[in-house]
């Protein structure tokens, strides 16, 4: 298995964060880790959606588990591998709202595809956050 952890802290509420993350058609426009999106249904358990990170091939993932106002869960499954990232808010009690991002790569090839693979998926994870946390103060 490989995992990865990114957090942030926030002034914005979990419910303004919330907003932005159940649009998933305008993640494109603060997330530069996605230059498209195709989206195959609702923001629910089980919709498939196909992300192009720019300059890369498109990648298929569903959305696994939903908490509304707490968290969502996608998946790629590539067959001998599965890459899950949990997005979770968690309310702090200085009122602030922690985002977390938090990857894993589990199955049989994790172990060789990981630490290649892995990186590569992370690596925007603290721009990503920052322009979520500046969208949603703003």
């Amino acid at each position: 298995m490989w995992e990865y952890e990114h957090s942030v802290e926030t002034t914005a509420t979990p419910q303004a964060l919330w907003r932005h993350w159940s649009d998933m058609a305008a993640w494109p426009q603060w997330n530069d880790g996605i230059e498209k999106i195709q989206i195959d249904g609702p923001f629910a358990v089980g919709t498939t959606f196909t992300m192009t990170p720019p300059g890369d091939d498109p990648v298929q993932m569903r959305l696994v588990e939903i908490v509304e106002g707490e968290l969502f869960t996608d998946e790629m499954d590539a067959g001998d591998f599965l890459v899950t990232t949990v997005h979770r808010l968690e309310p702090l009690p200085t009122g602030r709202t922690r985002i977390l991002y938090r990857t894993q790569i589990t199955g049989p090839a994790a172990d060789q595809i990981g630490p290649q693979l892995g990186p590569a998926i992370t690596a925007d994870f603290p721009q990503v956050l920052a322009a979520l946390v500046t969208l949603a103060e703003g």
